[in-house]
């Protein structure tokens, strides 16, 4: 919060009183308030914008430092209307070192996994190093944690006392994430939450996918104001037209731009206004190879979106949507100097990134040093777990020989889960999985110690041979996760975790392929991104050598504990049926 002195010094800045410590000169203004181009020369003092004129001569001193633009445009920073930092991976210093030179200077997220595992008094210390980065975070407390239904384990439950205290937090911008089954239910925490934000003014985010009709109706009401799912262009269409500002998702594994971008070409041209964009989960080699919000505004314009509204999309839409456009969003007098020198709109090449009124990069090289804090033990990985062994990743039935009848939960896609029954042998009291239909076994254990928990069951989709594979980044709640057809391997790769405090692990025939170590909190690393993009290559095809195909394993096998991904999911509970809110048990029948 600025303080009466530091405001009274940003005055005097825009009144030419108090020399600018930086000018950008001679570039061509992308202006998104008004959907224009013309010649304009910016001032710069401390981390804002202080003028925006055909002439800035008077804003100058001595000691004023001057970047020529001659030939390009000046774009404001773009910002990521939906994202988990943590499920790149990726440190906030690190992420930051990663999205920033692609232009991304502003995220909205809710730190939720960090949540999950340190709680909310641990969490200053990833303010601290917000503060002290390049990018800014707008923070939403989650509606509550955990969100899965029925309730998993975690280290820490937000609460609606929780949201009577943050929502007029200086550094809380709303609600994060609320998503449709809790409004559904009425579940009274969250609709605690709801009121108290809404007394303090404060924007509702959402979450409802596949939601239309009486369904999405009956969500509104919670007073959503943002929704990032929509699986198809009718259902991002009637989501527009019901007043909700849509954002349109781009992730690593969840590619839905080409299809909710009908809308707009289709459709109701009009709602572009309304709509943004959002990256929700990334990983660093998909970072490096493709870019991240740049991307979406390429990706938009070869879709046939204007330029310009493709830039509004990235930059002022998502502002207004979660009411932070009195801060970022456009390049006007009191926002913050966060700009971006282009080529030309249309090809949407990024040269030079201004954030925080700081150069970031210049003709594409990095001029900025990203140097993470020093790391307190409270946030050091540790997975409360003593060491397993091979029979504690058997599924025990009564029977002691013949067959079961087993629902698998079998992975369509990353964020699509059905149920496919399999029969499968059982051998010692043992159901036995089996390659030859693709069938493997998964685990969930509860990390924290708290109540012991390890649910167990079947996946298939996977076309597993060989091995296990283990994550203990694992939204919503950051258990540990383990699956494989070997017993041995899965125990093998549980206790490399435990070892080393939390990460990704893959194991063949007793053997460690490719072993990533997550010691911030178990769940994100140091790295620098070229780093990480390089063990999330080495795991994946690791993950190839136990024969899986999936885009992605070790991405696919974190989000299985997600319950609000339709219809099936497994925590340390057990295994979840999302489209009755309820556990499931899977082994349906068992036969001589």
């Amino acid at each position: 919060m600025l303080t009466t002195a530091e405001l009274s010094r940003y005055i005097d800045a825009g009144a030419a009183k108090q020399a600018a410590d930086l000018v950008i000169e001679n570039g061509t203004l992308v202006n998104v308030n008004t959907a224009e181009y013309y010649p304009a020369n910016i001032a710069i003092y401390k981390s804002k914008i202080v003028a925006v004129d055909p002439d800035v001569t008077a804003y100058v001193d001595e000691h004023t430092r001057h970047i020529d633009a001659s030939g390009q445009y000046l774009v404001p920073g773009l910002i990521d209307g939906h994202i988990h930092v943590e499920c790149s991976k990726l440190s906030m210093t690190r992420f930051a070192e990663a999205v920033v030179p692609h232009g991304t200077t502003s995220i909205v997220s809710g730190l939720d996994e960090y949540i999950s595992v340190i709680g909310l008094t641990d969490l200053t210390e990833i303010f601290t190093e917000i503060t002290a980065s390049a990018l800014k975070v707008f923070w939403g407390l989650p509606y509550k944690t955990p969100y899965t239904i029925p309730k998993s384990t975690i280290a820490y439950n937000v609460t609606p006392a929780d949201h009577e205290r943050y929502q007029q937090a200086e550094n809380c911008y709303g609600v994060w994430e609320t998503v449709r089954e809790a409004v559904q239910t009425k579940d009274p925490a969250t609709l605690a939450a709801l009121i108290t934000a809404q007394r303090y003014h404060q924007p509702i985010f959402g979450c409802a996918p596949m939601a239309t009709g009486r369904a999405l109706n009956q969500f509104l009401m919670s007073g959503v104001r943002v929704d990032h799912e929509s699986y198809s262009h009718q259902e991002f269409l009637e989501k527009a037209r019901k007043g909700v500002h849509v954002v349109i998702r781009e992730s690593s594994v969840t590619k839905f731009l080409s299809e909710n971008i009908k809308a707009l070409t289709e459709n109701a041209p009009g709602m572009a206004r309304h709509t943004s964009f959002c990256t929700d989960d990334v990983t660093a080699r998909d970072i490096l190879a493709h870019g991240h919000l740049d991307h979406m505004v390429r990706l938009a314009i070869n879709a046939g979106v204007a330029p310009m509204t493709a830039i509004q999309m990235a930059t002022i839409n998502s502002a207004e949507a979660y009411q932070i456009d009195d801060q970022v969003g456009s390049i006007a007098p009191g926002k913050a100097a966060d700009i971006l020198l282009v080529d030309q709109p249309g090809s949407f090449n990024i040269e030079t990134v201004i954030s925080k009124g700081q150069v970031i990069t210049k003709q594409q090289k990095v001029v900025s040093d990203f140097i993470p804090p020093k790391r307190s033990p409270q946030l050091q990985g540790q997975l409360k777990l003593t060491p397993l062994a091979a029979a504690d990743f058997a599924y025990q039935v009564d029977q002691a020989q013949g067959h079961a009848e087993v629902a698998t939960i079998k992975s369509i896609g990353p964020f699509v889960r059905k149920q496919r029954n399999v029969t499968l042998t059982i051998k010692n009291h043992v159901v036995q999985p089996d390659p030859a239909q693709d069938v493997a076994k998964i685990s969930v254990i509860e990390r924290y110690g708290i109540n012991g928990n390890h649910a167990r069951g079947f996946i298939s989709g996977w076309s597993l041979q060989a091995g296990a594979i283990a994550t203990s980044a694992s939204p919503d709640d950051n258990n540990l996760v383990v699956a494989g057809v070997n017993t041995a391997d899965m125990a093998l790769a549980a206790n490399t975790l435990i070892k080393v405090g939390g990460g990704q692990v893959v194991v063949k025939d007793g053997q460690i392929l490719a072993l990533l170590e997550l010691p911030i909190a178990g769940i994100v690393t140091d790295l620098t991104p070229p780093a990480l993009a390089a063990k999330e290559v080495e795991l994946k095809h690791a993950a190839e050598q136990l024969g899986s195909h999936l885009p992605d394993p070790l991405f696919y096998l974190s989000f299985l504990p997600i319950t609000a991904i339709p219809d099936l999911a497994i925590t340390d509970g057990g295994n979840v049926d999302y489209t009755k809110l309820q556990y499931f048990d899977p082994i349906l029948s068992q036969t001589k």
